[in-house]
């Protein structure tokens, strides 16, 4: 049974890499041009062609995107990036618009097409066409079914490609032309400014500068903001479907989500193919992608249209449950010592958490820690210091360093619920430490910890006399 691609973002070189290590049978990035991600780091030429060459050492692909909805001047040079494309040897161009289509054709291209998300492909009689084409994948849009996708699956032999984890955007396939309007920058022409994850509120239209929130929350109502896909628990389902290709969103991410996002996913794989009859989901893969910076989680569209709570009402910040604080690039097996560049402030005392694709996961105190120098340091404050420090367990150059963060919540409830919030949590195995800091006027402190937040969040969710929350995390 020939395995389900894992395809996953590269915005850089180092983020490509991290990708391929961590487990990912795919990359797709951006070049300097054509893309819908200007503010990535993106490729240059030669260096699409080192990506490329690491790639293909490692047995993996690489498809560039060159999804733009071009205008008339964009098409000006495109068959000949085009034609370097195909000279660097790359596995595939991932299109939006059939003008692209069209020039590949009359250059005689021999590269591999990718149908984009962006052509918002939702129907089987879309996917013929594209077949006859020539088109070798479609990227199906993200509001289709389970259901939807099985019957497209029944009518065409070309591959299917499917999102299953990372950001949405509120409009049909990404299409969207908010940020064009409000700030002059082309979401189709890759410079989005994300107005949906603004915070909004009503003006009455002779009442200037008077604003009324739209939703129960003085400060304002973030009205367009979906939640994170995430479907790692919904794998079985898009194999069976029929589905060749499985992709992460988040070229703009950091090299700790794209490496631990991944590593996630391809252990659930792995895991499925050993065993599809017997296998079982494994929930530290979900524990791992709560680590990176994300929204909520939703399935989406995959068992029909979302619901409201698939939307977030109440603000448009992300979930940072942990900070990346460093890249081990190297250990000395005989003084233990660990080489780490520095991607985040830490300092002795420190407990941080240490994980890679041959590392399993353990917590490590810093009892010491030296420059390259070999002089003793307390604090790593400088942005890719190379540091050395003692570790209990072998480490491996590409294995991530990550410190928990100590979260607190604030509540403000009825002075006569104080108690009863205590029971609650009492009740919860004291999965959130309540505090009175005053009791007048109804305020309490939750102490949280990166593994009890969702938990006490989803309690607090359900209790009709919290009236105001307010998340504070430990630098």
């Amino acid at each position: 049974m020939k395995k389900v691609e894992l395809l996953a973002p590269a915005g850089d070189l180092e983020k490509l890499k991290a990708a391929i290590i961590y487990g990912a049978d795919a990359v797709y990035l951006g070049g300097k041009e054509y893309g819908l991600r200007a503010f990535a780091g993106n490729f240059t030429l030669a260096e699409i062609r080192e990506g490329v060459e690491f790639a293909h050492r490692h047995q993996a692909k690489v498809y560039v995107t060159v999804n733009i909805f071009p205008h008339n001047n964009d098409l000006v040079g495109l068959g000949e990036y085009l034609r370097e494309l195909e000279n660097s040897k790359v596995d595939g161009v991932i299109f939006a618009d059939v003008g692209v289509w069209q020039i590949s054709q009359e250059i005689n291209s021999n590269l591999n097409l990718h149908l984009s998300t962006q052509a918002n492909t939702t129907n089987w009689a879309s996917v013929q066409f594209w077949e006859s084409q020539g088109v070798e994948r479609i990227v199906l849009a993200r509001e289709l079914s389970w259901e939807e996708i099985k019957e497209i699956r029944q009518k065409v032999q070309l591959e299917l490609e499917v999102f299953v984890h990372g950001a949405m955007c509120i409009s049909y396939s990404g299409r969207c032309l908010l940020s064009n309007y409000m700030v002059g920058r082309d979401a189709n022409q890759g410079e989005c400014a994300q107005p949906c994850r603004w915070n909004y509120a009503l003006v009455e239209q002779k009442r200037p500068g008077q604003y009324y929130p739209i939703f129960e929350d003085e400060r304002g109502s973030y009205i367009f903001n979906s939640q994170d896909l995430c479907l790692i628990r919904q794998l079985p389902k898009l194999i069976a479907a029929g589905v060749n290709s499985l992709k992460i969103e988040g070229r703009m991410k950091s090299v700790h989500y794209v490496a631990t996002v991944v590593q996630a996913y391809r252990k659930a794989i792995d895991a499925y193919y050993a065993d599809p009859q017997g296998y079982i989901f494994d929930e530290r893969w979900y524990e791992e992608i709560l680590k990176v910076s994300h929204r909520d989680y939703t399935t989406g569209f995959l068992f029909g249209k979302p619901q409201p709570e698939a939307h977030n009402y109440e603000n448009s910040d992300y979930l940072r449950y942990y900070d990346f604080v460093g890249l081990v690039q190297a250990y000395d097996p005989v003084s233990e010592l660990a080489t780490v560049e520095q991607r985040n402030n830490f300092r002795v005392g420190d407990e941080v958490e240490i994980v890679g694709p041959q590392t399993e996961l353990f917590t490590q105190r810093l009892e010491m820690m030296t420059d390259e120098e070999g002089q003793q340091i307390e604090v790593a404050p400088h942005a890719q210091q190379i540091v050395h420090i003692k570790v209990g367990k072998p480490v491996r150059p590409w294995d991530l360093v990550r410190r928990g963060k100590e979260n607190k919540l604030y509540l403000r409830i009825p002075k006569k619920k104080i108690a009863t919030l205590i029971r609650i949590m009492e009740g919860y195995d004291n999965v959130g430490l309540v505090t009175t800091i005053n009791a007048q006027e109804g305020l309490v402190e939750i102490q949280l910890t990166p593994d009890t937040e969702e938990i006490v969040r989803n309690i607090l969710r359900e209790l009709p006399f919290v009236e105001q929350m307010e998340y504070r995390h430990k630098k």
